[in-house]
């Protein structure tokens, strides 16, 4: 029977909700309290300056800390900022959760959140990412509504560079900047939910911006981000998708790339304790 309370559980935190799971962005919402979940993102584009593809890969574990409270870590391998494939980065994420409401088949949920990486990359474009390319902290708010099977998340978010010597290029470079995102996902599969080992098909669209604070004259970038996404038994997801620029004034290591993730989740793996 605990078994049967644990499958329903996920069945519906996860499948009802998967239209929230975003590829390239977070939602306010947060993943069931007391799991764990090891996901690797592996990202693919041809360098704007070089003939080379380059390839990124995050390993990451997410900490489900309870209802409110999620946790992530994260590092990163690339060949991007290098001909040699190196480690290249660590980066924190935590986020709050501090409004829900919940409603049948609907709700609104607003969190807020920051993240700090450590990157060994050296400043070399104007496009600010704590993915793997900066060292920095970066902070912001989330606000993510449901209706039935659509999903939509709003993300604004200030993201400044920490180390010291990012300064001392005599403007050349930027260090401060305000990311934001507009993300859509839809459930198109199962149409109707007979079985916690359904598959489970969404399709997603983002749009993710950033402006830059400074005086540079490189100052923003606008993307679009499609992909779609396979859940099996409500516990693995698999994303495909491809990001491309839509609009910008900024040499970018890459204008387009394409993404590909898989995550696995395990409920109820941090135990309370007894005592």
């Amino acid at each position: 029977m605990y078994k049967l309370l644990l499958a329903v559980a996920l069945f519906f935190s996860t499948t009802l909700l998967g239209q929230e799971l975003y590829p390239a962005s977070e939602p306010a919402s947060n993943m069931p309290s007391r799991s764990i979940s090891y996901k690797l993102n592996t990202m693919y584009g041809q360098g704007m300056h070089s003939t080379r593809m380059l390839q990124r890969y995050n390993p990451e574990v997410m900490f489900g800390l309870n209802k409110n409270w999620m946790l992530h870590t994260s590092m990163s391998f690339s060949d991007m900022h290098d001909e040699k494939f190196i480690f290249e980065s660590v980066k924190a994420y935590l986020k709050y959760r501090f409004l829900s409401i919940d409603e049948v088949h609907k709700h609104f949920r607003m969190a807020v959140f920051t993240s700090a990486a450590y990157s060994r990359n050296h400043l070399d474009h104007n496009e600010l990412s704590l993915s793997g390319d900066h060292s920095g902290i970066q902070s912001g708010i989330i606000a993510t509504q449901l209706w039935n099977k659509l999903a939509i998340s709003g993300n604004f978010n200030f993201i400044s560079l920490l180390n010291p010597r990012y300064k001392d290029y005599n403007g050349q470079y930027e260090y401060d900047a305000l990311n934001y995102s507009l993300s859509a996902g839809y459930l198109v599969l199962p149409i109707n939910y007979t079985s916690y080992n359904q598959l489970n098909l969404n399709i997603y669209a983002e749009l993710l911006a950033g402006k830059n604070l400074s005086h540079n004259e490189e100052t923003y970038y606008t993307d679009l981000a499609p992909a779609i996404q396979l859940i099996f038994k409500s516990t693995s997801k698999l994303n495909i998708g491809y990001r491309f620029q839509l609009k910008s004034d900024i040499e970018r290591l890459m204008k387009s790339s394409f993404m590909i993730s898989y995550e696995h989740i395990f409920l109820n793996a941090l135990r309370k304790n007894k005592n």
